[in-house]
């Protein structure tokens, strides 16, 4: 009896573990519900579905996209610029990831033109040209930057999907094992269980701007905000924010790179190659994708 027992317990622990990842029933019809605008493209398969819906906010035109993906380990990959070497347009990088159905632009990043680096960053803005923000670069699994004594603040991929850290030790974060990271200004955390994070003082938050904005729901759904500059004018960053906290429950907000660098890039249903819907013209260190 004891020996059924035991062989009974381990056929369960080798069953994946998908709680949560379940293909959601409805996902369309929920959407169509709750929308705050007109679902202008959708994608639908078994292991990922996405809907991207055109409204206006403040009198900026503006896309939300609501994301479900069935493994985000698997399904979330990054591209880059070649390191140190170049940066360039988000649509050229994207096709380093010919599986992607969905991507956004992602890093900020340090070039000639936007040269500043932050004051605990050791050396000089040179060193980092033509390479991401964030004290932590993993790409792929492979660390390309770790500098020592300075805390991360962005973006992570783990085994549990998406992770936003708001100054965090390198080595905690890379306890993790992170597959990928992304990461912006250290005030670009901007909301943590509906918890108000962004720096009081900040005058970039108050800033009007096209936007990339994230949010993670759970595990396997998270949204993204982008912005436009219809009027030249754009969206501050506590604006967005309220947006959130009126219309969703996340368990965090975080602000990607923006500016000229938004860009935001699907793939319609049947059809072999992603295409640009908004932004896209600036070039940028990398991208986030979404795979089915």
């Amino acid at each position: 009896m004891e020996k059924r027992i035991f062989c009974l317990l381990l056929c369960l622990l080798l069953i994946p573990f998908t709680a949560g990842a379940e293909e959601p029933a409805g996902f369309f019809d929920n959407i169509e519900a709750d929308a705050v605008g007109r679902i202008v493209r959708q994608y639908d398969s078994p292991t990922l579905k996405y809907a991207i819906e055109r409204f206006t906010m403040a009198g900026e035109k503006c896309y939300l996209t609501r994301i479900w993906v069935q493994d985000p380990a698997r399904q979330i990959r990054k591209a880059t610029a070649e390191w140190k070497e170049d940066i360039q347009r988000p649509g050229n990088i994207v096709k380093k990831l010919p599986e992607a159905v969905l991507a956004i632009n992602g890093s900020g990043f340090v070039s000639p033109q936007y040269p500043e680096i932050p004051d605990n960053y050791p050396g000089i803005s040179e060193d980092y040209y033509y390479t991401p923000l964030g004290s932590l670069t993993v790409t792929d699994g492979e660390v390309f930057r770790n500098l020592e004594g300075v805390p991360y603040y962005g973006l992570t991929l783990d085994a549990d999907g998406l992770q936003m850290y708001t100054g965090a030790e390198n080595g905690e974060v890379l306890a993790t094992e992170p597959s990928q990271t992304w990461s912006f200004y250290v005030g670009c955390p901007m909301l943590r269980n509906n918890e108000d994070l962004l720096p009081e003082e900040w005058k970039f938050a108050d800033r009007k701007a096209s936007r990339t904005i994230i949010g993670r729901l759970d595990r396997n759904n998270y949204l993204i905000l982008t912005v436009t500059k219809s009027r030249d004018k754009g969206i501050s960053l506590r604006r967005a924010q309220q947006f959130f906290l009126e219309n969703f429950n996340a368990e965090w907000v975080y602000n990607l790179d923006g500016g000229q660098s938004y860009a935001l890039m699907s793939k319609k249903q049947g059809k072999k190659k992603i295409n640009t819907l908004a932004g896209g013209t600036a070039k940028v260190a990398d991208v986030m994708g979404f795979t089915e």
